[in-house]
């Protein structure tokens, strides 16, 4: 695609802009009526668990099993995964007929925590859907993945998508978010008085999905 910028100069014919590899962040935000049942699912299930949703110290966070979408208080946020998932690879154009949840998570960020630059290997899609949210917790960071741009950093004028290195997106509960799952995320240290509760999960290919796509760390309490 090409983009006329401005009145080229002098000499010139013309001067385009071609716009090439995109990144994407794909955003869903499930109606009321169905994301309030399936998070009051997930917390019940939660609860029945013992996850430590209300008795983490203070900066401490704590990640369930990777295998929650294999519960049935989960079913419901699985399909609606599965959905997602579907639409990602109808506008990626991909032709495959399925991706399979490789992983599923609880993640419970105490006030003051937060969560490290990260990305999730050996996958082709990774998301989050959001239980519990609150002004002061309610964003996630997503940063440039070429770090070449890091090289020369000239004075800019206003920020756009072409030179800013992190963009903030503000979630909400039942909001729920898909990316490439090479592209590096964080969030930032939770600043709200109540805990923050979010499911992060990771999709790939089944013929991949069965030796190289299982999360490479631990669950358990976090400092």
């Amino acid at each position: 695609m090409s983009i006329m910028t401005k009145q080229p100069g002098q000499g010139f014919q013309k001067s385009d802009l071609l716009r090439m590899f995109p990144t994407f962040v794909w955003k869903a935000e499930l109606r009321p009526e169905i994301h309030q049942p399936i998070n009051d699912s997930i917390l019940r299930t939660l609860g029945e668990l013992g996850a430590p949703l209300a008795d983490l110290m203070p900066g401490e966070s704590w990640q369930s099993g990777h295998g929650m979408h294999e519960l049935d208080g989960f079913r419901a946020v699985a399909d609606c995964i599965g959905q997602s998932a579907e639409g990602v690879l109808e506008y990626l154009k991909v032709g495959h007929a399925s991706l399979k949840i490789t992983g599923c998570w609880v993640n419970v960020n105490a006030p003051g925590a937060g969560h490290h630059v990260h990305n999730h290997p050996n996958n082709y899609l990774s998301g989050v859907y959001y239980v519990q949210t609150q002004p002061g917790a309610n964003t996630i960071n997503f940063l440039d993945p070429r770090p070449q741009t890091a090289i020369i950093r000239p004075p800019i004028t206003a920020l756009t998508a072409e030179n800013t290195e992190q963009v903030v997106v503000d979630v909400a509960d039942g909001m729920l978010l898909m990316f490439p799952a090479w592209l590096p995320h964080s969030v930032d240290a939770n600043r709200s008085d109540r805990t923050r509760i979010s499911l992060g999960f990771n999709l790939m290919f089944p013929a991949y999905a069965e030796l190289m796509a299982q999360p490479l760390w631990a669950p358990g309490r976090r400092p």
